[in-house]
């Protein structure tokens, strides 16, 4: 029902550098961990019996902000995962032209810090007083939804406005229209929203 449209997916970058950061933050805090324990044999000898306790404190204090501040953890035999999972997505709708465009381009880019599973795509024309709602399962007989996105790729869908004008003709006269993006459990991630022509209200 969408008519004519086009797929495509970004390949998110390379994982290379954050290995790399990640050597260098466990030989860091393998030093740390060493100054430490050094630390605490000072502070028995100088402090006193409690002043173990101290140092015991910084170094949890240390191990908690460096679990924040990465937002990874990593289990022997696991690959990382993220700390706390986020699922957000930027949504761009595009016209072919300012007024009475033919052609919308749909975007969804996975902003988050894990992978989702896109449901699909709602497209809503409206004015004041009247919606009409679709579904944009894909184009030619092609499925593309439910589609799974991992976090940092981009998907996008040209929508052609005809197919609807077409199908019916007073949608013409509806001067606005939305994307809305869910994800397949039923999550509200984004929408956009363009005027098609003219009104009362935007001139």
């Amino acid at each position: 029902m969408s008519g004519l449209s086009l797929f495509k997916l970004i390949q998110p970058k390379n994982s290379a550098t954050f290995a790399s950061n990640s050597e260098k933050m466990k030989h860091a805090l393998t030093t740390f961990f060493l100054l430490a324990f050094s630390e605490r044999i000072l502070a028995q000898n100088e402090i006193g019996p409690e002043g173990h306790k101290l140092v015991w404190i910084l170094i949890v204090a240390v191990a908690l902000a460096a679990m924040f501040l990465f937002g990874t953890f990593k289990i022997s035999g696991f690959v990382k995962k993220p700390l706390f999972k986020k699922k957000k997505v930027t949504v761009e709708l595009m016209k072919d032209r300012l007024y009475y465009p033919d052609t919308l381009e749909l975007t969804i880019t996975n902003t988050g810090n894990t992978d989702v599973d896109i449901d699909t795509p709602l497209l809503v024309f409206s004015s004041i007083w009247l919606k009409r709602k679709f579904k944009l399962k894909g184009t030619q007989n092609n499925w593309f939804y439910p589609l799974y996105l991992m976090k940092g790729q981009s998907h996008t869908l040209n929508i052609d406005l005809n197919r609807f004008y077409g199908f019916d003709k007073t949608l013409k006269r509806l001067p606005k229209v939305k994307v809305i993006v869910s994800e397949a459990k039923g999550k509200k991630l984004g929408s956009r929203q363009v005027l098609l022509r003219k009104t009362l209200f935007n001139l």
